[in-house]
């Protein structure tokens, strides 16, 4: 990272499961940022990515190789409901399972964030990493992690405490860090 001349802030995990969220997620480069920061911090993450994306050969089987999951964005399917048992399971076992997504679930800007990870972290009762991508200050950063109420009013409000002020590679495309109405 320090080659190309970002810098990652990052204390470590705090428990064997969780969720990150990135924020914000404004362009094509936050994957590749993304990709080259995890590897820095030897985070040991799979991550949520859009289904079109792993159809292109060799290029999907790479982005499994990542950590890639792929999710039908139109599909009401279970996708929560089977990630809180797979991250349960891997509690059963001893194992490490911490999911990353983007929550505004794509680069374009929209009246706010999806709900599934929300969702994955208070069901599966894990905490919420705060991830951030700042291309003003060239920081990836994953300092905070905080427990959620249940209460998307009063998390939000803290999500927005800790990630509202960074900037994105195009700041005009950030989303509201709230769920979508």
């Amino acid at each position: 990272m320090r080659l190309f001349g970002w810098r990652v802030d990052w204390s470590g995990l705090p428990s064997r499961q969780g969720v990150i969220v990135v924020y914000p997620h404004t362009s094509n480069w936050d994957f590749i940022v993304g990709v080259f920061a995890k590897w820095a911090m030897g985070l040991p993450a799979r991550w949520w990515g859009k289904s079109s994306l792993f159809k292109v050969p060799l290029f999907g089987t790479w982005l499994r190789w990542l950590g890639g999951i792929a999710v039908d964005r139109g599909s009401a399917r279970g996708l929560v409901g089977d990630t809180v048992a797979e991250m349960q399971a891997a509690r059963e076992r001893g194992e490490l399972f911490w999911l990353v997504a983007a929550p505004e679930g794509t680069r374009s800007l929209t009246d706010g964030w999806r709900s599934g990870t929300y969702h994955v972290a208070v069901q599966g009762q894990v905490p919420l990493g705060l991830a951030y991508f700042d291309f003003k200050t060239k920081t990836v950063g994953l300092r905070e992690f905080i427990t959620l109420s249940g209460d998307p009013k009063r998390d939000f409000a803290l999500i927005e405490q800790h990630l509202g002020q960074r900037q994105g590679k195009r700041p005009t495309m950030a989303s509201p860090v709230r769920l979508k109405p």
